[in-house]
């Protein structure tokens, strides 16, 4: 590649950057507010489980360039569709099938995931977010459904998550007004687990995630799974998997040294494993 092609090369909608144990992906479409695309999709779904698979990884981390998470689908190419070739019904489905996959991973990787919202986070941009383990919020951030105005009944995972963080009652109010609610009233009905600051939101979200980065892997992984399974199996059940799962955890590096840095009353130096 030439230095000409070099500065005319366009940068990438989804950055990724490891540093720290932490790996933070940003969705990089600042003038469409981070709206979902293509190529933003086809890297969520190449890059989470890469990421998921990689020892040097403790966390995950998405959050938007710019003053978005993400906006959730392009209107704007939604009115251009008309404009080409027509597609099936079924085809259309599959393809929102295939782009949903990427809340369910944040949902399901054995890896901690964390949302951190920087700003406007809506539509499907919320599903992503909500799909995630922990939602840290600027507090600038901005949040909605949105779906009621343009006619869509919901997706990337928004209505089972919804539900389960607000319950029912306040979900079904968020999709049928589609009113934006801001960071503390996020905070206030449990959408967001932490709000900071707008000017110190980076810095205190990515120690926050260096935090979880550093902990106990096998342990969070167990966490995760027993915790989302928990949403819809019964008491005796979890109950019998956290039998398993916490000998299993006892078994790991990571346990001994816990007991040891408690005994020494000093911090614990956990290895992941």
């Amino acid at each position: 590649m030439t230095v000409a092609e070099m500065k005319t090369a366009p940068e990438p909608e989804l950055r990724v950057d490891v540093q720290d144990r932490v790996a933070l992906l940003t969705l990089n479409r600042p003038k469409k507010l981070n709206a979902l695309s293509g190529e933003i999709t086809s890297g969520l779904q190449e890059e989470l489980p890469r990421l998921a698979a990689d020892p040097d990884v403790g966390v995950i981390v998405l959050t938007g360039e710019g003053r978005a998470f993400c906006a959730g689908g392009d209107v704007s190419g939604m009115a251009r569709s008309g404009e080409r070739a027509p597609s099936t019904l079924e085809e259309r489905i599959d393809g929102l099938r295939r782009g949903q996959e990427a809340s369910w991973m944040v949902h399901s990787l054995p890896k901690v995931t964390i949302a951190m919202v920087n700003g406007f986070a809506m539509g499907a941009g919320l599903g992503l977010a909500a799909s995630c383990d922990l939602r840290l919020a600027s507090s600038a951030a901005k949040f909605g459904t949105a779906y009621s105005k343009v006619g869509f009944g919901g997706d990337w995972g928004t209505t089972w998550q919804l539900t389960r963080l607000v319950g029912p009652a306040v979900a079904k109010e968020l999709f049928f007004t589609a009113d934006i609610i801001d960071a503390e009233e996020a905070r206030r009905i449990g959408l967001v687990n932490r709000v900071y600051d707008a000017e110190s939101f980076r810095a205190e979200g990515m120690e926050f995630a260096s935090r979880i980065a550093h902990g106990p892997q096998v342990s969070y992984r167990w966490m995760k799974e027993n915790v989302n399974l928990a949403v819809t199996q019964d008491f005796r059940s979890i109950l019998d998997r956290e039998a398993i799962s916490h000998i299993r955890c006892g078994e790991t590096e990571d346990h001994k040294e816990g007991v040891a840095a408690f005994m020494e009353k000093r911090a614990p130096a956990f290895k992941g494993r």
